[in-house]
């Protein structure tokens, strides 16, 4: 029962901790008038670490399934 809630449950507190990191560039964004090139910049430079993390379980996720070259 813990294993088959925590399966469900991690991604989702993920994404939504990523959702609310979303929301915190904006935020930070809005509140320093940083215009919408200035947003796009936070949202490539902060978001590349979340990128990253998606990156990297697509990349595990393949692999275990038997992708590989």
């Amino acid at each position: 029962m813990q294993q088959t809630f925590e399966a469900w449950i991690t991604p989702l507190m993920i994404g939504g901790l990523m959702l609310f990191m979303c929301f915190i560039i904006w935020d930070l964004a809005k509140k320093s008038d940083a215009g919408r090139f200035g947003t796009i910049m936070l949202f490539i430079v902060l978001g590349a670490g979340m990128l990253g993390y998606v990156f990297k379980v697509v990349i595990t996720w393949w692999l275990e399934r038997g992708g590989g070259i």
